[in-house]
This record gives C-alpha cells, sequence and structure tokens, in this order.
C-alpha cells in the first residue's frame, strides 16, 4: 500500500510538468505560425515545420486532458487540497464557524446548488441556494434530515418530496445526505443539494460519502481530545481535594500551638497557610510556570518544617533557570515532596529531601529525591500500578499521568528506591519540552 501510495504521489507532478510542457510548446509554435503567416516574405518550410508542431501538440494536449489517469490525479490533488483545508477548519471542533468555512469550501467543489451541515436539532452551516433563510441557528425542518439523524443511514433523494420540501415551490430537486457519527451516535448531518436528480453522479456520491466519513473522523478525534482535557481537569481537581485535608488540622494544630510561645512565628505560618490554599485553588489552569510551582512547594514545606522542626526536615532545591521558566501542569512538585514526608521520615535523624531540574539536549529532567527509610523492591513496582493502592497512593499516579498527557511520548516517572537509603522520583520530559512549552 505505501509503494502505491509513493507512485501516485509521483505521478502527480510528472502529469502536471508534462501538461505545462505541451502547452508552452503549443503557445510557441502557434506564435510562430502566426509570425510566419504575418510577415511580408513567407518562409514555406517555416510555416510547415510550425504548422506541423502546432497540431501534434494541440493532439497531445487534448489526449493529456483527456486521459483518465490524467483527470485522476487532477481531482485526486484537488480533493487532498480540499480536504486539508476542511480539517484545518475544525481545529477547535465542529462549531459555527467552523462549519459555515467548511460549507464554503465545499460548495464550489460539486455539483450541488447548496450545502448544509446541521447537528441533531439544527443548522451548524449553510452556503449556496436560499442561504439567507437557512441561517446557523435555524431549526432543522426537512423529514429526511430528521430520518438519517435517528437511522444513521446515507440517503440519496430524487424529489422534493422525499427531502421533505413541496414540489411546487422549491429549485431543490434532489439531495444526499450524509450522516455524521461519533461512534455509534449520529451527531449531525452533511447535505448536498441539487437543482436536478440527474446532476448526482457516481462522483457525487463519493465526495458526499468521503467527505462525510472525514469530518466524522475529525468529530471524534476532537470529541476524544475534549474528553482527554476534561479527564485531565478532573483528575486535577480530585488532587486538590486530596491535598487540601491531608495536613489541614496539622497545620493548624502548630500554628495554634505557637500562638502562645511564638506569636510572631504563628502570624506569619497563617498568612503563608491562607496564600497556600488559595493558590491550591488557583492553580487549575493547564499550565503554569515551573517557578510557581517551586514557590508554592517551598511554601508548603514551610508548614512542615514548623511541625517537625529544622533539626528533622530539610529541603534543598536546585533548578536551571531555563527550567523555572518553562510551563508545566500545575502541582508537579508539591505532590512528590508531600509523599516524600509522609512515607520517608526516619524515626531518628534529619529527612532530607533534594529537588533538581537540569536540562540534557532537548529534555528536561526533575528529580525529587531523599535519604529516607526507602521501600522494598515490591513496593516500588506497584507505585504506578493503576490499582494499587501501596507505594506513594494516588497524588503520584496523577503526575505522572498528567505529564505524560502534557508533554507526550517517551514522557517518563522512574522510582528508585532501596530500604534504608531513600527514594528518588524522577521526571523525563522528553525532547521539545522546552521548547514547546516556553
Amino acid at each position: 500500500m505505501q509503494e502505491e501510495t509513493g507512485e501516485s504521489k509521483s505521478a502527480l507532478p510528472r502529469f502536471f510538468t508534462l501538461e505545462m510542457f505541451m502547452f508552452t510548446v503549443t503557445a510557441l509554435s502557434g506564435l510562430v505560425l502566426l509570425w510566419s503567416i504575418a510577415v511580408p516574405y513567407r518562409n514555406v518550410a517555416i510555416m510547415v515545420c510550425a504548422g506541423v508542431v502546432f497540431t501534434l501538440s494541440i493532439v497531445v494536449v487534448i489526449r493529456l486532458i483527456m486521459d483518465p489517469d490524467s483527470v485522476r490525479a487532477r481531482q485526486s490533488d484537488s480533493m487532498l487540497k480540499l480536504a486539508s483545508q476542511t480539517l484545518t477548519c475544525m481545529n477547535d471542533g465542529m462549531d459555527y464557524k467552523a462549519a459555515q468555512k467548511i460549507c464554503g469550501l465545499l460548495l464550489p467543489s460539486t455539483a450541488a446548488i447548496a450545502v448544509a451541515i446541521t447537528d441533531k436539532k439544527q443548522i451548524l452551516g449553510y452556503a449556496g441556494f436560499e442561504e439567507a433563510q437557512n441561517l446557523p441557528g435555524s431549526i432543522i425542518r426537512t423529514h429526511a434530515t430528521h430520518a438519517t439523524l435517528a437511522d444513521g443511514k446515507l440517503r440519496i433523494l430524487f424529489t422534493p418530496e422525499d427531502i421533505g420540501f413541496p414540489s411546487e415551490s422549491s429549485n431543490i430537486k434532489a439531495a444526499i445526505i450524509v450522516p455524521l457519527a461519533i461512534g455509534r451516535n449520529v451527531e449531525g448531518t452533511l447535505k448536498f443539494y441539487y437543482r436536478r436528480a440527474k446532476h448526482i453522479s457516481e462522483t457525487q456520491k463519493s465526495i458526499a460519502e468521503g467527505f462525510g466519513k472525514l469530518l466524522s473522523t475529525q468529530m471524534a478525534a476532537s470529541a476524544l481530545e475534549e474528553q482527554t482535557q476534561l479527564a485531565t481537569r478532573m483528575e486535577l481537581k480530585m488532587l486538590q481535594s486530596q491535598i487540601n485535608p491531608h495536613f489541614l488540622f496539622n497545620t493548624i494544630n502548630t500554628i495554634a500551638s505557637l500562638i502562645r510561645t511564638d506569636p510572631e512565628t504563628a502570624r506569619k505560618l497563617l498568612r503563608e497557610f491562607a496564600v497556600f490554599y488559595r493558590r491550591t485553588l488557583e492553580d487549575s489552569a493547564d499550565l503554569i510556570v515551573f517557578a510557581r510551582e517551586m514557590e508554592q512547594t517551598k511554601r508548603y514545606f514551610t508548614f512542615e518544617v514548623a511541625r517537625f522542626g529544622a533539626d528533622r526536615v530539610e529541603m534543598e532545591m536546585r533548578i536551571d533557570p531555563r527550567v523555572e521558566d518553562m510551563l508545566v501542569p500545575p502541582f508537579l512538585l508539591q505532590p512528590l515532596v508531600e509523599n516524600a514526608v509522609r512515607h520517608a521520615m526516619p524515626s531518628e535523624g534529619k529527612l532530607t529531601i533534594e529537588v533538581t531540574g537540569e536540562v540534557t539536549g532537548n529534555d528536561v529532567i526533575v528529580r525529587v529525591c531523599d535519604n529516607g527509610v526507602g521501600m522494598t523492591e515490591e513496593a516500588r513496582c506497584n507505585i504506578l500500578h493503576p490499582e494499587s493502592s501501596l507505594g506513594l497512593g494516588i497524588a503520584v499516579k496523577n503526575v505522572h499521568d498528567r505529564i505524560c498527557g502534557y508533554f507526550g511520548p517517551g514522557t517518563h516517572m522512574e522510582v528508585e528506591s532501596e530500604l534504608g537509603k531513600g527514594t528518588c522520583v524522577i521526571l523525563v520530559l522528553k525532547e521539545g519540552a522546552l521548547r514547546e512549552y516556553q
């Protein structure tokens, strides 16, 4: 199949190059013939040669134009360009603006006098005959369209009555109605209206069916992307709700205990606590600057230091300035640091957490490492398992899923751990992370 496709692509330039060459020869020989006739002293030999060349080139041009392969090549090239333009219109899904543009693109490429796109209830786009009477937002009126929405079948209609128009009052005499489906659900229709039934040829049927499938595929892709984004936002909301109560009471108790012994520190912590939760609720955008995520993580760690003491927990950050400026999903570092405090704290001594961010080629490597209790190999392997309730919990799984969703193929999370020596969580944001998100 790939070989055939490559041959078809290479055939298109050959057809068009040969046609252009023969058109040029025809034009030049015609000019020479006219010149030889117009001059006072005619050169018979030149006239004969020019006439012969002109005649032969005319014959070749006609054969090229009428050649089925050449015709198909031109039609294929035209349809591919049209398909590309149509898909570009649907970058943001099938809305009124996209539907109207698509109808305007399709109309000149068919024998139809009008093209329409609908959803389940109303017209999304309409171009051509009686356009002013079929504005976007108008309710669907024809029973044939309702029937196609109901059963999902392509309809080729040869009379106004079949379409749903009065025969005496409509200039539209025939139509092709193609269902637009996402999976098994019909979400709309693509309609081509014709002035005569005889205008519906096999070519028109193929064009209608082909573009119906193309638009359906693009609508399905847009719906899938929207669902993915929705799922990501829901995961983020779930993570926010998990973070909020996690250390709420411990932090409040810590601040309360400091009110009498160290009121100035208590006031500072209370202000930071308010800022932390406001940022937690605000950071629901798709992407934030990495430096903001660092600030929020440092703010969180302030409460842990207040709770456990500086002799028990410590955090160090070494981030490349280029990494600080890049855009990342929110809640990237803080859940990892929080889990280190929760799960890695030794019974004695100090827990040190080290956060680093570096650029390696076009990749970005972020590490959150600790010198805590570590974990077994079984626990390490279970961390990212979808059904696991062990390991570092849902927050780390959430971070993993979101970086893969934002940064694409190759992006992944690695976890290295050894009992008694600590754990290191490594985020590998693959090639193009800096270039795409800066």
